[in-house]
């Protein structure tokens, strides 16, 4: 008896950890599917992105993914639907968007410059008469 007890407790906590929230996932994927309209930009499963243009009679989508190039995709062929990035105020663009000047306090890096690390230091300062390659040795 305790052995089937233990046998349901188990498969309600695989139903409770896999199955449901598999479910739970199938159907907003269904419900995202369903919603998408001219207008809206979507991310297709191979990777492309694009904007609805029109559904078809077949219920595919109509897709420009480039100035006048239209493709038909399958409106299961739709990943995602990508949301508008929200426009920041003016004021926090002047902070975030400032560049950095060469004679600020930034890494070299940043300027696509190479900056010499320790050891090419070392090498290129390592003259093999100077007193200080002679105390090295």
């Amino acid at each position: 008896m305790a052995q089937l007890i233990l046998l349901l407790a188990m498969l309600v906590l695989l139903w409770a950890l896999l199955i449901r929230p598999q479910r739970s996932r199938q159907r907003q994927q269904q419900e995202l599917l369903q919603s998408v309209e001219p207008g809206d930009e979507i991310l297709t499963v191979g990777g492309l992105y694009g904007i609805v243009q029109e559904i078809d009679e077949e219920d595919d989508l109509v897709v420009e993914v480039a100035d006048a190039v239209h493709v038909r995709i399958a409106r299961r062929a739709v990943a995602g639907v990508v949301k508008p990035e929200e426009e920041h105020d003016e004021d926090d663009d002047a902070s975030e968007g400032e560049e950095l000047d060469p004679g600020d306090d930034a890494p070299a890096e940043a300027f696509g410059e190479r900056s010499e690390t320790d050891s090419e230091v070392f090498v290129k300062d390592d003259d093999s008469e100077s007193p200080a390659a002679l105390e090295r040795r």
